[in-house]
C-alpha cells in the first residue's frame, strides 16, 4: 500500500469535464478497517506566488477518479470538490 500511495504522489490530478490543473497528490485518507483508500487530497492554490500561503486543499473522493495513467489522474467530480481547511500562517507572532 506504501508504494502504491508513494506513486501515487508524482501523478498530476486533472479534472476532465473543466480541464482544471488541481496539482499533485499530497495526502491520502485511508481506511484501516477497510484497508482502502477514501479520498486523495491535493494543496490549494498558491496566494500570491506563496507568500500569503495557500487556498483550502481539495478533497478528491476515490469515486471521481475516472482513470490512473502514467503521469496523470483523471477526475470527472458529479458535484462540487469537497475542500479541507488549511490552517492560517501569521507574519508576526
Amino acid at each position: 500500500m506504501i508504494s502504491f500511495f508513494s506513486d501515487l504522489r508524482y501523478k498530476e490530478v486533472i479534472d476532465v469535464r473543466s480541464g482544471f490543473r488541481l496539482g499533485y497528490v499530497c495526502d491520502a485518507e485511508y481506511d484501516q478497517t477497510e484497508g482502502r483508500i477514501l479520498s486523495l487530497i491535493t494543496p490549494g492554490r498558491a496566494k500570491w506566488f506563496g507568500l500569503l500561503g495557500r487556498e483550502d486543499d481539495y478533497v478528491l473522493p476515490w469515486d471521481c477518479i475516472a482513470r490512473i495513467g502514467q503521469d496523470i489522474i483523471l477526475i470527472d467530480p458529479k458535484q462540487e470538490l469537497p475542500r479541507r481547511k488549511r490552517p492560517q500562517k501569521r507574519f508576526f507572532e
